[in-house]
């Protein structure tokens, strides 16, 4: 191991005064504490031991060190990489199959569900099929589209046949992977193992030629992980090889994803033990003493609320050093099964372990794969369908294991019922009249995740200003704009910023006439419209999306849930009034299965078989097929052939992950977004596409997201319309955090209408306006700055007045109409794909003005 610098006993002298003053440790002195020996040594396990006791009494247990009573089930030992140590992975030719059986896990559970046991570990090589044959041949051959969906399959049936809880370590996962396998766990985990790239990929590193061993994709599965609200484990592997420096770089670039989601429950710090076989057979073991001084360091650094493990199998007896060096947790010990990964050093006995830990002055407790904090905290961490089996093992004070307990097998299955009607369901009618009943939900401080780490995050970004005072045309303003002129859609990006520059007056007018010039020439005078109805079946969610006031929890008093019938019901009342279509759209609610969102569309299409069923947004999607482990395509095909035949591109947001991840906590990224709408496009369903802007973005990322929007249109053509959505800023969560802004200019809002109109030409013939976010008079100006289309009736908007737009919920006709005629262009009612509408709906909807009116009751009489 390359240990850096040596730094002088002064130094570390004053590390330890700090460590022992409580004061937070820098990275240097973090690395110089590694270096403590002897009495030293003896301080800074002092320092970590009391940080230790303050997390343990702040939780409500003190004194109390955890393990977790479990079997280890290998459920695969092929894997696609070659890490240098491991004795775990090996061939096809060494194993009976590439995979055990569902009877073999069965039994091997069964035995330890009879024990007492209430975790299986399922530990597995990395997507084996992706290197061996062997591997793919028996997924094929068992009906298994790939690994995690056999390990989804095998954690449904533990679940049901034995109750014992799945805590999954299947390796690197996607943030999809995870939708996949939240629902059928307890927990998660992966070792970080270190952030030194140089391991993985220099020759003769450890994790050289491990694809999966890359640490900026082992970060992003941390990452991941919160965002999905996973309680997930982690942990360092030390004396593999890194320096001092990267060891603490591990440590601290774990600690800042904690703060960040708040997701990771437990830090293992295991030792690097040779193995024979190995290409690292002759290296040494890392020491007791270095591995004791890296607990500590990593208490200090991680400090008192973290749960840190040291595995006990490793540690040749020292439980008293490592007690002393501040862990409060043996992790998984089981009474069954070996450390298939070390199994040279087989487990301690309970007995062994709970003797050692009351001689160090602890109690030892049994808890669960998933630590106490999130047993108690619930939703969002535990998902509805494993609930009930987590409840059925846990002391609902303490989160801890209950005593003497055996699991037993429960069904696990999506809710019989997919919508209950529940909540506040006329907040559609009383939004325009009372409002919300409170300007934030109730989790504000925990959903989101950090809010100081988002504002050091957002405070480093370059600024949002875009545009400039009044004046008249600058040279290079009127280069750019001749540009545009001759070649809309290949304008630079360097052009586009100066036109997103414009200043009032002379600047934005000439903008805005170049851009209603190429209207003209794309879409023709004629300003389009829908007769539409907004249904948005419930608000219940837990995604964390920063910038949305619509999502509640489903305890708050402005949630509420549509049953079915509620849907059908409002569906039917579009279609009596005119409508030819409704838009549906709703919150990721934890009990909804994934077959839910075609019972919806079915409902509507046997209620109202005339109206087009525009729903889902990609989210939606994505939520739906990782329920029901469908692909995005097989989803998509079915939710087609339930009734769905467009869907809304919403969830877009800004198509740029560094932006997404401060609007949302545990929204989907860029790269499932466009899989789900060219996916779409592909088996001919039409998608709109949005874009949310003015929060903390700034005018380069409106530029990037509407080019690549124009680069899917050019592959795909599935595109119907581009719509600009201005945040919204009064109860946004980001900006009663003091982060996000208030909102776009009104003069940024003529500028980025005005462009996208230009960049999108000869792609996107339509260019739609928000009349709910930009009121009357920011309507009139972009219809003369390059938009054709106003979008729709709505009949009911809730998503944008509960964040405090104030242009009410609904339009008739006639006041659509009237903003056409205002800004001195015909109108023309419009299908969703721009068609022309038929009589009978033109003159249905002329007669209800295009708005569902419930008529009031009769007068009664004596």
């Amino acid at each position: 191991m390359n240990r850096g610098f040596v730094p002088g006993e002064s130094a570390v002298r004053r590390a330890l005064r700090r460590a022992r003053d409580g004061v937070a440790l820098d990275r240097t002195e973090a690395e110089t504490l590694l270096h403590a020996r002897g009495s030293q040594l003896e301080e800074l396990l002092v320092a970590a031991s009391r940080v230790r006791d303050a997390g343990l009494n702040a939780a409500g247990r003190p004194g109390v060190i955890t393990y977790s009573r479990s079997v280890f089930v290998p459920l695969s030992r092929l894997c696609r990489d070659r890490c240098h140590y491991c004795t775990f992975a090996t061939v096809p030719g060494r194993v009976p199959a590439a995979f055990l059986t569902e009877d073999e896990v069965l039994a091997i559970v069964r035995r330890g569900a009879e024990l007492g046991v209430k975790e299986v570990l399922f530990t597995l090589g990395d997507r084996p099929e992706d290197r061996w044959a062997a591997a793919r041949e028996w997924l094929d051959e068992a009906g298994y589209a790939d690994t995690l969906s056999y390990v989804r399959a095998m954690s449904v049936k533990v679940l049901e046949e034995t109750g014992v809880l799945p805590h999954l370590n299947p390796g690197v996962l996607t943030w999809t992977d995870f939708q996949r396998l939240k629902p059928v766990s307890a927990s998660m985990g992966m070792m970080l193992e270190t952030t030194a790239t140089r391991l993985w990929s220099q020759p003769g590193g450890p994790h050289y030629g491990s694809p999966d061993k890359e640490p900026a994709l082992r970060l992003r599965v941390l990452q991941d992980a919160g965002r999905s609200s996973v309680p997930f484990t982690t942990g360092i592997l030390i004396g593999i090889g890194e320096s001092l420096a990267e060891r603490v770089d591990s440590l601290f670039a774990i600690r800042k994803v904690a703060r960040q989601y708040g997701g990771i429950q437990e830090v293992i710090v295991q030792n690097f033990r040779a193995k024979p076989d190995t290409a690292m057979a002759g290296m040494a073991d890392a020491t007791l003493e270095d591995l004791s001084a890296t607990v500590a360091v990593a208490r200090l650094v991680l400090g008192p609320k973290m749960r840190i493990q040291a595995p006990p199998n490793l540690i040749a007896g020292e439980f008293a050093l490592l007690l002393r060096a501040g862990i409060d947790d043996w992790g998984g010990v089981s009474p069954l099964t070996p450390d298939h990964v070390n199994p040279e050093r087989p487990w301690p006995h309970e007995d062994v372990l709970a003797r050692h830990t009351q001689a160090a002055g602890f109690s030892l407790e049994e808890r669960l794969p998933i630590y106490p904090e999130y047993v108690l905290r619930g939703e969002p961490w535990l998902d509805p369908r494993v609930a009930g089996h987590v409840a059925a093992l846990a002391d609902p004070v303490t989160g801890l294991a209950v005593r003497d307990t055996r699991p037993i097998g429960r069904r696990w299955q999506e809710p019989e019922v997919a919508l209950v009607s529940s909540g506040r369901t006329d907040l559609h009618v009383r939004i325009d009249a009372e409002g919300r009943a409170s300007d934030r939900r109730d989790d504000f401080d925990s959903v989101y995740g950090d809010w100081e780490a988002l504002r050091t995050e957002v405070a480093a970004m370059p600024a949002t200003r875009s545009s400039r005072p009044a004046g008249g045309l600058r040279r290079e303003f009127s280069a750019a704009l001749l540009r545009a002129e001759s070649d809309p859609g290949g304008l630079s990006d360097e052009d586009g910023l100066i036109l997103l520059s414009a200043g009032a007056g002379a600047e934005i007018s000439a903008l805005a006439t170049l851009a209603d010039d190429v209207r003209r020439d794309a879409a023709g005078d004629e300003v389009t419209f829908v007769v539409t109805r907004n249904i948005n079946f419930t608000n219940v969610c837990y995604t964390g999306c920063r910038f949305c006031a619509f999502a509640q929890r489903r305890t708050d008093s402005d949630a509420y849930t549509l049953s079915l019938e509620q849907v059908g019901q409002r569906a039917e009342q579009a279609w009596s009034v005119g409508a030819t279509e409704v838009c549906m759209q709703g919150g990721i609610h934890p009990d909804l299965p994934g077959t839910a969102y075609f019972d919806i569309a079915a409902e509507v299409k046997r209620r109202a078989p005339g109206l087009h069923v525009h729903a889902f947004s990609p989210m939606e999607v994505v939520n739906g097929a990782s329920r029901t482990n469908l692909s995005i395509r097989d989803w998509l095909s079915a939710a087609k052939a339930a009734g769905v035949d467009s869907l809304p591109g919403t969830a877009a947001e800004i198509l740029d992950d560094d932006i997404r991840w401060i609007l949302t906590k545990g929204k989907l990224p860029t790269s499932s977004w466009i899989e789900v709408v060219t996916t779409a496009h592909e088996l001919g369903i039409p998608t709109t596409s949005t874009m949310m802007y003015g929060h903390v973005d700034n005018p380069a990322h409106w530029i990037a997201h509407i080019k690549l929007i124009r680069d899917i249109q050019a592959r795909t053509g599935g595109f119907t319309e581009f719509v600009l959505l201005p945040f919204v800023h009064t109860n946004a969560p980001l900006y009663l955090a003091g982060i996000a802004r208030p909102g776009p200019t009104h003069l940024e809002n003529r500028a980025v209408h005005a462009l996208a109109r230009l960049l999108l030409h000869g792609r996107i013939a339509n260019i739609q306006t928000s009349w709910v976010k930009l009121g009357p008079a920011g309507v009139l100006d972009v219809l003369r700055g390059g938009v054709n289309d106003l979008g729709g009736t709505l009949m009911e908007e809730t998503i944008s007045r509960m964040a405090g737009a104030e242009n009410g919920s609904y339009k008739t006709i006639a006041d659509l109409e009237a903003l056409a005629h205002a800004a001195g262009r015909p109108a023309r009612q419009r299908t969703t794909t721009y068609g022309e509408v038929d009589e009978e709906r033109l003159a249905t909807g002329r007669e209800h003005d295009g708005v569902w009116r419930p008529n009031l009751l009769p007068l009664i009489s004596d």
